[in-house]
């Protein structure tokens, strides 16, 4: 492991922290390789019963790395380089939804776009007072493809479209009382209570962990599943759009993007 991705054991858990807190924790290329990695290691720690996915300092995470986004477009391969990524990304949210132990969120900030994805493919998410959820694709002219599918599965397609379309920000208030957040704790206790939820789930047999995953996230989310590769190709074909472009060039430039230069479709 690098830098950019810590794990930690403290049986009967085992933490994985991203851990670029003066970038907010923006996910790129690399730490998905890391985040698959550090997911198959814990795999065969057989004293790890739980795993759980948190972020360092006082965000879980931005999401995507826009400025690798963006330097990525100045290279002559930029569409196979965000179609591996996609794949790549969405391999690793099926590792999650497949892994045979339970994986539970300790969101300790703010989680948007690609985090959110990680986040909703875990089993269970424990989150700070001061969390919040953003998904700011459309105000970025991006495609929250990976992230619409796992949304859907877990609240519906209602609210999701709400929240997808509009790209407000939702309090951990909010959070909670649409399920995305299923327990709120003091930022203090956060991964202390993801310990005790780890304890509590190390009682089980691991059997029955995979089975219930199985049951849920592969038989009665097996659409889900169909979706998120479509959602992969969506995410990749997105970034080649002059609509992101200019979504993220005003970003980084910190000012409003101007949709109206866009050409109309």
């Amino acid at each position: 492991m690098s830098a950019l991705i810590q794990i930690r054991k403290n049986v009967p858990s085992g933490t994985i922290i991203l851990n670029r807190p003066e970038r907010k924790n923006a996910i790129s290329r690399v730490m998905i390789a890391e985040l698959q990695q550090a997911f198959d290691d814990f795999l065969q720690e057989r004293t790890v019963k739980a795993v759980i996915l948190t972020g360092s300092g006082d965000i879980f995470s931005a999401g995507s790395d826009l400025q690798e986004i963006t330097d990525t477009a100045q290279t002559a391969d930029f569409f196979q380089t965000w179609y591996d990524e996609s794949q790549q990304l969405k391999t690793l949210i099926e590792t999650i939804l497949r892994f045979p132990k339970p994986v539970i969120s300790a969101i300790n900030g703010p989680v948007m776009g690609t985090g959110l994805a990680m986040m909703l493919a875990t089993d269970i998410v424990v989150a700070s007072d001061s969390a919040s959820i953003q998904f700011p694709e459309s105000r970025l002219g991006l495609s929250s493809g990976m992230t619409t599918p796992l949304m859907s599965f877990r609240i519906g397609t209602g609210v999701a479209s709400s929240v997808l379309l509009s790209g407000q920000s939702m309090d951990a208030s909010v959070a909670g009382g649409l399920n995305l957040f299923h327990e709120t704790v003091a930022s203090d206790f956060v991964w202390a209570r993801c310990q005790e939820l780890a304890v509590a789930c190390a009682k089980g047999a691991r059997e029955s962990h995979q089975l219930t995953k199985q049951m849920i996230n592969e038989t009665i989310g097996e659409a889900m599943l169909t979706q998120l590769s479509i959602g992969a190709a969506n995410t990749a074909a997105a970034r080649t759009t002059g609509a992101a472009k200019e979504g993220i060039a005003a970003f980084l430039e910190k000012r409003e993007p101007d949709w109206d230069s866009m050409p109309q479709v």
